[in-house]
């Protein structure tokens, strides 16, 4: 009888050829893997060819799924070509690390722990010490610097990952881990130790089992600590006690860019690409990633020629022998990239850092894997709609008109509703339309947890989604939340939950004195009654809700901005702002009656606050209600010298506020601003110049340019005359290079008795 230990980096294609080397070697008639328990009948998935890794065991609460654990594994994974040979061979297979029943039981435990597999805690720790001195903190960084190397990750592939036919690599990591545990790291913390007696008494179990051959997979970390058995009383009094809830087991899929260390998975590692390489071309693993390159630079129109994948493979072998290292790393790939293809430059390695380091492969799984009804559903639909599932961003253009066009359309939304955003609508310069949507799609591997959680409310798609938009419009306290939810279950397509949802924005609408509220209410309504015949939805209950609000927010509206502060009057605006425009955009011509009689009301009314009263004059104008003599006479009664100089202020920022198009071409409101801005006093125009400022600072270049122009053309200029004293020429020159730059065009001096600033 005997225990063969093969310690080993969780994601590594050179432990993990040499693992496979050393078990058809060995022979085993029992194999322990370093793994939650809980997912021993899971194993048996690894020999179905329809699982393609990257995958992750993901283990967590049934009761509360956010508390939830994930076991990655790729295929140069030495833990997954264990499982891969011990399913193909016959040979008993289970996992023997502390099972996650007991460590999700604890407080602790209850925030998310996607990305923080266990798998990879024994090497995290490995690396990274309790204590508080360095080289006890990373003894295997110390190690590093005294092989000459500058990261411990680069030490440990040319060490051990590039080696591909070395039985002997165990008993080499075994020797080196027993010095680092027994002369430099710190000792393990209390949990370390209980995973570790865990799978101690494992290997116990297994010995009285009868198996003769047992192979135990683990970090390379626990290796000494598993090579001496204490005895069993001392792991079990370990072990007492421990608190410990029902889990559940699922395979899901995984992606390289979370394999990735950036992702902050404590076990990750660096290129995830560059290993995926070296496992499937151990030879010629520099040769075809350089291929990669020049295929990846060529697909974004970059010079990259045979020849220079010949050049960089030489350069990459040359740097290696200047190191004296066997063969070209990962380090020595780069420079010779940066060299011979990017010639210098960073973007191009951005790009290849991304799309080959990286890279954003994803894996799958098979739909016999057991799971939630919610989950099976969303394979299923995504199966049906032809849909394929990627980790990289991918676009989808859709044509409502065409039936399976909507269902992608619907399935999409209700995920989003779900909390899923495989999906991100876009907008796409130059284009438009009501028949089209255009989404990004990108799939990530926590999405199967926010499933999960989401099977309370349903079996299937339809169902969860309808489920959660009943609680969300019973937890909704406001106008605009239920409005948003109403826009999300109509495009959604939940029919169960509209009726429901419009009998909330009844009462709530009822309630509501705010008329915030109520404008910022009217948008979304206003986009599904106008695009609503898009999908077939039936408006006509939403056009009832639609004509209260409108007409109530008509009533508030005059009266509710009556002495307001400014920080609420400048949100009021843009909720003015976008309410009309969805008014605009029902065209039923009783609704914009009644709204432009309560703008003209605002308008007329010297109490409004000043700058949602500008506001209300441009909508006006712009719309034709008021003609050019009727704005003119606002704008001379606003900017009068009875009115105070900040109120005139805020009336022209509501006025002017987005386009300058009423300035340029009025020549009677260019004359009262510019009269206006003339007959200011020096203090006056002192403390309005920021709020100016900000009014014009916010036009387009263009526009800004044409008023330059514009004040330095004859009859256009302003003028800004001393009011007391001369001026000094000399010194007022200096400014105006600076103010012909922040205006956008020139700046010049008409005579010595005025100074005209363009």
């Amino acid at each position: 009888m005997s225990v063969h230990l093969f310690g080993i980096r969780h994601h590594g294609p050179g432990c993990a050829r040499s693992l496979a080397q050393a078990l058809q070697a060995l022979q085993p008639d029992c194999i322990l893997i370093e793994g939650p328990p809980e997912a021993d009948e899971l194993i048996g998935f690894a020999a179905d060819p329809a699982i393609k890794p990257p995958v992750a065991l993901l283990v967590y609460v049934p009761a509360t799924p956010q508390r939830a654990v994930f076991y990655p594994f790729a295929e140069f994974s030495p833990e997954w070509q264990a499982m891969r040979y011990a399913t193909a061979n016959g040979v008993p297979v289970r996992f023997c690390d502390l099972p996650q029943a007991h460590r999700l039981a604890e407080p602790e435990a209850a925030a998310p722990a996607a990305d923080q597999s266990t798998a990879g805690q024994s090497e995290s720790d490995s690396e990274s010490g309790s204590g508080t001195d360095q080289l006890h903190q990373d003894p295997l960084q110390w190690l590093a610097n005294a092989a000459g190397f500058s990261d411990t990750d680069t030490w440990w592939d040319h060490l051990v990952e590039q080696r591909s036919d070395s039985l002997d690599l165990f008993a080499a990591i075994a020797e080196m881990m027993t010095t680092v545990r027994t002369d430099i790291a710190a000792p393990p913390d209390l949990r370390e130790q209980q995973r570790e007696a865990w799978m101690r008494n494992a290997i116990r179990l297994a010995e009285k089992q009868g198996h003769q051959r047992i192979a135990v997979v683990c970090g390379a970390y626990h290796v000494p600590a598993l090579a001496t058995m204490p005895s069993a009383k001392s792991d079990n009094d370990l072990l007492k006690g421990l608190p410990k809830v029902k889990l559940a087991a699922t395979w899901t899929p995984w992606s390289y860019g979370r394999l990735a260390f950036r992702s902050g998975y404590g076990a990750g590692v660096s290129a995830p690409g560059w290993y995926h390489h070296m496992w499937g071309h151990p030879a010629q693993a520099s040769l075809y990633w350089l291929t990669d390159v020049a295929i990846l630079l060529r697909k974004h129109d970059l010079d990259a020629s045979s020849a220079s994948i010949i050049e960089a493979v030489r350069l990459a072998d040359t740097l290696a022998a200047m190191r004296e290292r066997p063969r070209a790393g990962l380090g020595e790939l780069q420079e010779a990239v940066r060299a011979v293809f990017c010639y210098d430059s960073d973007t191009p390695l951005r790009l290849i850092h991304d799309a080959l380091l990286i890279n954003d492969r994803l894996g799958e799984v098979p739909q016999g894997v057991p799971t939630l009804p919610l989950p099976q559903d969303v394979q299923t639909q995504q199966k049906r709609l032809r849909l394929p599932v990627k980790a990289d961003h991918s676009q989808l253009e859709l044509d409502l008109r065409q039936p399976a066009h909507l269902e992608k359309s619907v399935l999409l939304h209700r995920l989003a509703l779900l909390g899923v955003d495989w999906g991100r609508a876009e907008r796409v310069s130059g284009k438009s339309g009501t028949f089209h949507e255009w989404w990004r799609l990108a799939w990530e591997p926590e999405y199967a947890i926010r499933l999960i959680e989401a099977n309370v409310w349903g079996g299937t798609v339809e169902a969860a989604a309808t489920g959660k938009a009943v609680s969300q419009a019973n937890e909704a306290s406001t106008l605009p939340e239920l409005t948003a939810l109403i826009e999300q279950v109509l495009l959604a397509d939940l029919p169960q939950a509209v009726d429901l949802l419009m009998q909330r924005i009844q009462e709530v609408g009822a309630l509501t004195p705010d008329v915030g509220f109520m404008l910022a209410a009217l948008p979304p309504l206003a986009s599904v009654m106008r695009y609503g015949s898009v999908r077939g939805t039936d408006t006509s209950a939403i056009g009832q809700v639609v004509d209260g609000l409108v007409t109530r927010a008509c009533i508030a509206l005059p009266f509710g901005v009556l002495g307001m502060a400014d920080e609420p009057a400048a949100e009021l605006v843009r909720q003015l702002i976008a309410a009309d425009r969805a008014i605009r955009l029902i065209q039923e011509e009783a609704l914009l009656d009644a709204w432009f009689g309560a703008l003209d009301q605002v308008a007329g009314n010297e109490l409004s606050h000043s700058l949602i009263s500008g506001r209300c004059a441009r909508i006006l104008s712009e719309q034709g209600h008021w003609d050019q003599e009727r704005t003119a006479r606002a704008l001379a009664l606003r900017c009068s010298h009875a009115s105070a100089p900040l109120a005139s202020g805020n009336w022209l920022e509501g006025f002017l506020q987005g386009s300058a198009a009423l300035l340029l071409h009025n020549d009677s409101l260019w004359s009262l601003v510019n009269n206006w801005i003339n007959r200011l006093d020096p203090d006056s125009f002192v403390e309005l110049l920021p709020l100016l400022r900000r009014t014009f600072g916010a036009f387009e270049a263009p526009e800004r340019r044409q008023l330059s122009e514009r004040a330095g053309s004859a009859g256009g200029t302003l003028v800004i005359t001393a009011s007391a004293g001369s001026v000094d020429e000399a010194r007022a020159r200096l400014v105006l290079p600076v103010l012909g730059m922040i205006l956008g065009g020139s700046a010049a001096l008409s005579t010595p008795e005025t100074s005209h600033v363009a």
